[in-house]
Protein backbone atom coordinates (compact mmCIF):
# COMPACT_ATOMS: atom_id res chain seq x y z
CA UNK A 1 0.00 0.00 0.00
CA UNK A 2 1.29 3.41 -0.73
CA UNK A 3 2.04 5.79 2.06
CA UNK A 4 -0.35 8.08 3.68
CA UNK A 5 1.70 10.95 1.73
CA UNK A 6 2.25 9.28 -1.14
CA UNK A 7 -1.92 9.03 -1.39
CA UNK A 8 -2.25 12.62 -0.53
CA UNK A 9 -0.30 13.61 -3.68
CA UNK A 10 -2.08 11.65 -5.78
CA UNK A 11 -5.69 13.11 -4.26
CA UNK A 12 -4.29 16.56 -4.51
CA UNK A 13 -4.73 15.80 -8.22
CA UNK A 14 -7.85 14.66 -8.19
CA UNK A 15 -9.41 18.17 -6.81
CA UNK A 16 -9.05 21.78 -7.06
CA UNK A 17 -7.43 23.90 -4.56
CA UNK A 18 -10.55 24.54 -2.44
CA UNK A 19 -11.73 21.21 -2.58
CA UNK A 20 -7.99 19.61 -1.42
CA UNK A 21 -7.92 22.39 1.19
CA UNK A 22 -11.45 21.15 2.26
CA UNK A 23 -9.92 17.77 2.20
CA UNK A 24 -7.05 18.55 4.73
CA UNK A 25 -8.91 20.47 6.86
CA UNK A 26 -11.06 17.22 7.28
CA UNK A 27 -7.96 15.43 8.07
CA UNK A 28 -7.26 17.76 10.43
CA UNK A 29 -10.63 17.88 12.33
CA UNK A 30 -11.11 13.85 12.16
CA UNK A 31 -7.17 13.54 13.45
CA UNK A 32 -8.23 15.77 16.81
CA UNK A 33 -11.71 13.51 16.68
CA UNK A 34 -10.31 10.52 17.12
CA UNK A 35 -7.56 11.44 19.24
CA UNK A 36 -10.58 12.96 21.67
CA UNK A 37 -12.94 9.76 21.52
CA UNK A 38 -10.37 7.60 21.27
CA UNK A 39 -11.01 6.00 17.64
CA UNK A 40 -8.42 5.05 15.15
CA UNK A 41 -6.02 8.12 14.46
CA UNK A 42 -4.27 6.59 11.60
CA UNK A 43 -8.03 4.99 10.04
CA UNK A 44 -9.45 8.41 10.69
CA UNK A 45 -6.95 10.35 8.66
CA UNK A 46 -7.20 7.37 5.67
CA UNK A 47 -10.83 8.15 5.28
CA UNK A 48 -10.60 11.89 5.93
CA UNK A 49 -8.15 11.98 2.80
CA UNK A 50 -10.26 10.26 0.81
CA UNK A 51 -13.57 11.12 1.58
CA UNK A 52 -14.06 13.33 -1.18
CA UNK A 53 -11.59 11.14 -3.85
CA UNK A 54 -14.19 11.24 -6.18
CA UNK A 55 -16.04 14.28 -5.28
CA UNK A 56 -15.45 15.98 -8.44
CA UNK A 57 -16.16 13.44 -10.88
CA UNK A 58 -18.60 13.57 -13.54
CA UNK A 59 -21.91 11.66 -12.15
CA UNK A 60 -21.63 9.28 -15.28
CA UNK A 61 -18.24 8.37 -14.41
CA UNK A 62 -19.54 7.71 -10.71
CA UNK A 63 -22.24 5.88 -12.15
CA UNK A 64 -19.93 3.76 -14.34
CA UNK A 65 -17.59 3.40 -11.67
CA UNK A 66 -20.48 2.02 -8.92
CA UNK A 67 -22.10 -0.06 -11.94
CA UNK A 68 -18.97 -1.72 -12.92
CA UNK A 69 -18.08 -2.63 -9.59
CA UNK A 70 -21.51 -4.68 -9.03
CA UNK A 71 -21.96 -2.37 -5.46
CA UNK A 72 -25.92 -1.90 -4.68
CA UNK A 73 -27.08 1.28 -5.19
CA UNK A 74 -30.63 2.78 -5.60
CA UNK A 75 -32.17 5.14 -8.12
CA UNK A 76 -32.24 8.67 -5.98
CA UNK A 77 -28.47 7.58 -4.51
CA UNK A 78 -27.02 7.13 -7.97
CA UNK A 79 -29.22 10.69 -9.85
CA UNK A 80 -26.92 12.59 -7.42
CA UNK A 81 -23.57 13.33 -7.27
CA UNK A 82 -23.73 14.98 -3.64
CA UNK A 83 -25.06 11.77 -2.29
CA UNK A 84 -23.16 9.21 -4.90
CA UNK A 85 -19.17 10.54 -4.18
CA UNK A 86 -19.21 8.46 -1.22
CA UNK A 87 -20.01 5.33 -2.52
CA UNK A 88 -17.61 6.19 -5.64
CA UNK A 89 -15.13 7.35 -3.39
CA UNK A 90 -15.67 4.10 -1.08
CA UNK A 91 -14.32 2.25 -4.45
CA UNK A 92 -11.92 4.56 -6.07
CA UNK A 93 -10.12 4.16 -3.25
CA UNK A 94 -10.41 0.19 -3.01
CA UNK A 95 -9.46 0.28 -6.71
CA UNK A 96 -6.89 2.84 -7.33
CA UNK A 97 -5.09 2.46 -3.34
CA UNK A 98 -5.73 -1.26 -2.68
CA UNK A 99 -7.78 -0.02 0.66
CA UNK A 100 -9.24 -3.07 2.47
CA UNK A 101 -9.92 -2.45 5.69
CA UNK A 102 -13.89 -2.19 5.98
CA UNK A 103 -14.18 0.43 8.38
CA UNK A 104 -12.18 2.75 6.73
CA UNK A 105 -13.94 2.19 3.45
CA UNK A 106 -17.23 2.34 5.13
CA UNK A 107 -17.00 5.63 6.75
CA UNK A 108 -15.53 7.17 3.28
CA UNK A 109 -19.30 5.59 2.04
CA UNK A 110 -21.48 6.99 4.52
CA UNK A 111 -19.92 10.33 5.31
CA UNK A 112 -22.66 12.39 3.35
CA UNK A 113 -25.45 10.41 4.09
CA UNK A 114 -25.19 8.56 7.44
CA UNK A 115 -26.83 5.41 8.18
CA UNK A 116 -27.93 3.05 11.60
CA UNK A 117 -25.62 2.08 13.64
CA UNK A 118 -22.53 4.14 12.45
CA UNK A 119 -19.36 3.59 14.20
CA UNK A 120 -17.35 5.74 15.58
CA UNK A 121 -14.93 5.94 13.06
CA UNK A 122 -18.27 7.02 10.85
CA UNK A 123 -19.17 9.29 13.06
CA UNK A 124 -15.32 11.13 13.29
CA UNK A 125 -15.36 11.40 9.26
CA UNK A 126 -19.02 12.58 8.87
CA UNK A 127 -18.62 15.10 11.33
CA UNK A 128 -15.06 16.39 10.51
CA UNK A 129 -15.95 17.06 6.79
CA UNK A 130 -18.81 19.58 8.63
CA UNK A 131 -16.57 21.11 11.37
CA UNK A 132 -13.21 21.07 9.09
CA UNK A 133 -11.94 24.68 10.09
CA UNK A 134 -12.47 26.13 6.31
CA UNK A 135 -15.97 25.76 6.72
CA UNK A 136 -17.89 28.87 7.65
CA UNK A 137 -21.77 28.64 8.00
CA UNK A 138 -24.52 29.56 10.56
CA UNK A 139 -24.06 27.60 13.40
CA UNK A 140 -20.95 25.91 12.62
CA UNK A 141 -19.64 27.28 15.94
CA UNK A 142 -21.90 25.40 18.06
CA UNK A 143 -21.44 22.24 16.13
CA UNK A 144 -17.64 22.41 16.82
CA UNK A 145 -17.95 23.25 20.39
CA UNK A 146 -20.84 20.20 20.87
CA UNK A 147 -17.91 17.99 18.75
CA UNK A 148 -15.64 18.94 21.86
CA UNK A 149 -18.40 17.79 24.04
CA UNK A 150 -20.38 14.71 23.06
CA UNK A 151 -20.04 13.48 19.78
CA UNK A 152 -23.41 11.52 19.28
CA UNK A 153 -24.91 14.98 20.39
CA UNK A 154 -22.75 16.48 17.82
CA UNK A 155 -23.55 14.08 15.02
CA UNK A 156 -26.91 14.51 16.13
CA UNK A 157 -26.97 18.13 15.55
CA UNK A 158 -25.12 17.92 12.14
CA UNK A 159 -28.15 15.34 11.18
CA UNK A 160 -30.56 17.86 11.94
CA UNK A 161 -28.54 20.79 10.00
CA UNK A 162 -28.24 19.02 7.12
CA UNK A 163 -32.41 18.04 7.25
CA UNK A 164 -33.26 21.56 7.57
CA UNK A 165 -30.73 22.95 4.80
CA UNK A 166 -32.60 20.23 2.15
CA UNK A 167 -35.84 21.57 3.70
CA UNK A 168 -35.50 25.12 3.32
CA UNK A 169 -33.96 24.45 -0.28
CA UNK A 170 -36.76 22.35 -1.11
CA UNK A 171 -34.98 19.04 -1.92
CA UNK A 172 -35.31 15.69 -0.78
CA UNK A 173 -33.98 14.09 1.90
CA UNK A 174 -32.39 10.65 1.61
CA UNK A 175 -34.15 7.59 3.61
CA UNK A 176 -30.73 6.39 5.34
CA UNK A 177 -30.09 9.91 6.44
CA UNK A 178 -33.33 10.05 8.36
CA UNK A 179 -33.00 6.71 9.77
CA UNK A 180 -29.60 7.40 10.51
CA UNK A 181 -30.59 10.51 12.54
CA UNK A 182 -33.12 8.53 14.13
CA UNK A 183 -31.08 5.97 15.07
CA UNK A 184 -28.18 8.41 16.72
CA UNK A 185 -31.14 10.28 18.37
CA UNK A 186 -31.79 7.05 20.23
CA UNK A 187 -28.27 6.75 21.84
CA UNK A 188 -28.74 10.09 22.86
CA UNK A 189 -31.84 9.79 25.15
Amino acid sequence: MLSFDEIQHRVSQWMGKKRFKHTLGVVESATQLAKLYNVDVEKARLAALLHDCAKEMPLKEMQALVHASNYEADDELLANGNLLHGLAGMIRAENEFSITDSEVLEAIRVHTTGKVHMSMLDKVIFLADYIEPNRDFPGVDELRKVANEDLDKAVLLGFDNTIIHLIKQHLSIYPLTILGRNDVLQSCK
